[in-house]
């Protein structure tokens, strides 16, 4: 392997770990680490052991994550697809442990795709607050949205913008933002040979202007006092320290906090207060920098508390009915109507009137002529003690298999109407019964493939 890193990479590397150098390099003929991440919205540590036939070793980035060995496959795992957990490289976790999330914030994460640092706050968040995740590319904003759904979460928007147009829209209002900013890729050298082939001196430079101007949009979004973390995947000096100082020499109004104090990963390059990783970290590589707004003059941008929009009487009626029929209680929330989508509003949200929204909140799903069609993010943001009809598999049950492929399954002749299917408590999707048979409701996009 390290015959076919660039050359001009391995001489940067030399001059940049100097006597670490040798070790590093040696760490490219080895398998690159493999992680996981628990979805604790889902399920906690200690059941996700349980249940999983690997080894997990628990990870030095986040108490949520977990090392898998290397030849390890948990992509089609049922736990997978019911959103009990993430596969996630281990270092990838260490940017949202700098972030330090806390219940009841608004948190803007604003280079999204594809969700794992989302779904990572979203899981430290624990229904509270708002997490904002952002994709500018619409392509990949769909698979983000993709990848909330299954986690199940609940208190989200997604959208697809640039971050110059959204942080405008939001002067002001979050408590934190992330920027995992796109850059050159080299910590994902050992595990993807592609982007060894489209590296280049240049490629870095590019990247490192387009972060700065990236990290300028985000500070608008940010309140005063509130918290900015900028991570990459990527070893270069243009792309970390020097961005961070080019953007502190730009906004006096920023300063950076002390991260020395964690375990993990080392201090940056002439710069202490930020954290590098290695693959001799133990991760594939990762940059960290945490920097505090002590003042400005951004705006504010006002919350919108969500309440049910007046809309047609037929559908509130059969929204009311069909809540009542699948949930046991009837406390029922509040609901928009957007292109026909019946969606169940977060209970914070800033005040937006501008387009590129995927998804606020959860879809409950979708008008169609007299009736509504129940989606599935209204089933996975559930828990198995929501629903009045379930059925519960166990991880290894054949029954799963069938489900996950389409194919109808056999249930109790007891049940009838829309049913919750879970593997052992964790919500997975759902059908619709009928004498002894569950109509398969699994979206087609999202099942296994023979």
């Amino acid at each position: 392997m390290t015959t076919h890193l660039p050359e001009k990479f391995c001489q940067r590397m030399k001059l940049l770990l100097n006597d670490d150098y040798d070790t590093f390099i040696r760490q490219y003929d080895k398998d690159p680490f493999k992680g996981l991440r628990v979805n604790t919205l889902k399920c906690s540590a200690e059941k996700l052991r349980s249940l999983l036939d690997t080894e997990l070793m628990p990870s030095p980035f986040s108490p949520l994550g977990f090392y898998v060995p290397p030849d390890e496959k948990l992509g089609n795992n049922p736990l997978h697809h019911a959103g009990a957990f993430y596969l996630q490289e281990p270092s990838a976790s260490s940017a949202v442990t700098v972030l330090d999330v806390q219940h009841g914030e608004k948190i803007l994460d604003l280079c999204a795709s594809p969700g794992g640092k989302s779904t990572q706050i979203a899981s430290l968040l624990d229904n509270t607050g708002l997490i904002w995740s952002n994709e500018i590319v619409r392509n990949r904003a769909t698979v983000l949205l993709s990848n909330m759904e299954r986690m199940g979460i609940k208190n989200c928007v997604v959208s697809s913008l640039s971050p110059d147009v959204l942080c405008r829209y939001l002067e002001g209002y979050f408590d934190k933002v992330l920027v995992d900013a796109p850059c050159s890729g080299e910590g994902m050298f050992r595990k993807d040979s592609q982007a060894i082939t489209e590296w280049s001196e240049e490629h870095t430079v590019s990247c490192s202007e387009r972060q700065l101007q990236i990290l300028n949009s985000a500070k608008n979004a940010l309140k005063d006092g509130g918290i900015l973390v900028y991570s990459t995947c990527t070893f270069s000096l243009c792309e970390n320290e020097q961005v961070i100082e080019k953007f502190l020499s730009a906004n006096p109004n920023f300063s950076l906090c002390d991260c020395s104090s964690l375990s993990f990963g080392r201090t940056g390059c002439h710069m202490p207060q930020v954290r590098r990783i290695y693959p001799m970290d133990g991760g594939e590589g990762h940059f960290v920098a945490r920097l505090i707004k002590n003042g400005g003059e951004n705006g504010y941008t006002p919350e919108y508390r969500p309440v049910s929009q007046r809309c047609d009487k037929t559908i509130t009626n059969n929204f009311r009915k069909l809540y009542s029929d699948i949930f046991n209680h009837e406390n029922y929330p509040d609901f928009n109507v957007i292109n026909d989508k019946i969606i169940i509003m977060p209970s914070v949200i800033p005040e937006y009137k501008g387009g590129g929204i995927l998804r606020s909140g959860v879809l409950f799903g979708e008008v169609r002529k007299n009736r509504i069609e129940p989606a599935h993010h209204l089933f996975s943001s559930g828990k198995l003690s929501d629903f009045r009809n379930v059925v519960d598999f166990d991880v290894h049950s054949p029954l799963l298999d069938a489900f996950l492929s389409g194919e109808e399954i056999a249930v109790s002749p007891s049940l009838k109407g829309y049913t919750a299917v879970c593997v052992n408590g964790i919500t997975l999707g759902f059908g619709k019964a009928s004498d002894g048979r569950l109509k398969n409701k699994y979206p087609k996009g999202l099942r296994k493939v023979k």
